[in-house]
């Protein structure tokens, strides 16, 4: 029994830190949610500001990240989940440096125009944009992160204590939409006003924008909470799952 819970550490534990490193390799891509499912931009009024819902390709996987840090915290506490977010933070710090290192690279001669009939005259001048993002945006990045993920935890256990093993769907919605929050508005204050790219403003409108996308999300993935809920317990059996349950309670 004690092999199944380790599987399902690492199982959960994998697809945690591969969402959480993918969603900050293609953050640097904006796209238009209302363009991608076909509708016009919406134009939104907020603070002044003209806004539609142009969002960075990371928001289709953070939704993802906190609602296993939930399913995560259910069963294995606030330290599976403390470890697992210090690991995440350890490996995309590492990936950054690494592709830091590779845009140092000389490129070869023939990679430079490699994709010059496709419409790329400089494909490393390509790869520098693509992959290098700047320090700021980092830095708010994972600052956001580990912050939203301490108080996606805290609620999560503040809300079990009240309601006990009931309301599965409370306790994980109300602390996904706390952290989703918090994420919301830290990683553009840090990235973009206190480096001085916006003025804090337009800065709160963006935030207020992405929070709606995510308060979205995160209602309409809470039926997915039940599905891995039910697999987790089939998988190890309703008596050792209701136990983990509980010590996760009592280690809180």
């Amino acid at each position: 029994m004690e092999s199944k819970k380790s599987r399902l550490f690492i199982i959960l534990g994998g697809i945690f830190i591969a969402n959480a490193l993918l969603a900050e390799l293609i953050g640097g891509k904006i796209f238009s949610l209302e363009k991608s499912l076909g509708y016009s931009p919406v134009g939104l009024n907020i603070f002044g500001n003209h806004l539609d819902f142009n969002l960075t390709a990371g928001v289709l996987l953070w939704p993802v990240v906190f609602i296993l840090t939930d399913i995560i915290n259910e069963y294995f506490g606030k330290k599976g989940v403390r470890f697992l977010s210090y690991f995440a933070v350890i490996l995309i710090s590492y990936a950054f440096v690494m592709i830091y290192f590779s845009i140092g690279l000389k490129p070869a001669d023939f990679y430079i125009s490699s994709q010059a009939g496709n419409g790329i005259a400089n494909m490393d001048h390509a790869f520098k944009y693509v992959f290098g993002q700047g320090l700021w945006i980092i830095a708010g990045s994972i600052v956001a992160f580990l912050i939203g993920q301490i108080a996606d935890v805290t609620v999560f256990q503040w809300i079990k204590r009240i309601t006990g093993e009931k309301k599965l769907w409370l306790r994980a919605t109300g602390s996904t939409l706390v952290s989703q929050f918090i994420d919301s508005f830290v990683v553009l204050i840090i990235a973009f006003y206190l480096s001085g790219v916006m003025p804090l403003k337009l800065v709160i409108g963006i935030g207020i924008v992405n929070y709606i996308y995510k308060f979205v999300i995160a209602v309409v993935l809470t039926p997915l909470l039940y599905v891995i809920h039910g697999w987790i317990d089939n998988y190890l059996g309703l008596e050792v799952a209701r136990e983990m349950v509980e010590q996760s309670q009592n280690e809180a």
